[in-house]
């Protein structure tokens, strides 16, 4: 089975290009998504985050207030290292298991959605890279649109290499600044040569 890796700035269009790869019959584990799962109540890892960074951090309802969270961890990059040291280990062991069993049920490709993945070295379990990329002011727009401040946006862009080194990085790059339709035609242009 080849692994695809899918990598990109937050805003820049991965949700999209997962979409697609979805529709296209690829299995696609998002690493967000498993995020979640690691801090829903009852789970080990949101007892060590409420450790890490107090009993305010949870809400009544017991969940996990992740806008006090982010406001904390993007504003501390130490902070930031410690999230990422609870959490960064469970969430590669979810997404090794789930293409262990796409593995086993002999899938051809399958994707990995990691905002991180140079950051973080998981480059080295795929077969393939691709970078979603648009520009900074295309990337501040979306965001903005979505309700994000300018200054939330500067954190999170901050605690990412730039996308400029991603997509260095990366094997292929889509680029996203015109429409879905031809991001989507740039993917199956790289599904094909795969």
């Amino acid at each position: 089975m080849k692994v695809l890796g899918l990598t990109g700035g937050i805003g820049m269009g991965k949700s999209t290009a997962a979409a697609a790869l979805r529709q296209r019959g690829i299995p696609v584990v998002d690493t967000d998504q498993l995020a979640r799962q690691v801090v829903e109540p009852g789970q080990p890892a949101l007892a060590e985050v409420q450790r890490a960074f107090g009993p305010g951090i949870i809400g009544a309802d017991g969940r996990l207030r992740r806008d006090e969270l982010a406001r904390l961890v993007f504003s501390d990059a130490a902070a930031r290292r410690t999230l990422e040291r609870i959490l960064h280990p469970r969430i590669r062991e979810l997404w090794r298991a789930q293409l262990a069993v796409w593995r086993g049920e002999r899938r051809p490709v399958a994707a990995v959605v990691v905002p991180l993945l140079f950051e973080v070295q998981a480059e080295v379990e795929c077969d393939a890279t691709i970078c979603v990329a648009c520009s900074a002011t295309s990337q501040r727009e979306r965001l903005q649109a979505r309700g994000w401040t300018v200054e939330q946006i500067e954190q999170r862009a901050r605690a990412q290499w730039p996308i400029e080194q991603k997509m260095l990085h990366a094997d292929f790059v889509v680029w996203t600044e015109g429409d879905v339709a031809l991001a989507t035609e740039q993917l199956d242009r790289i599904l094909a040569g795969l």
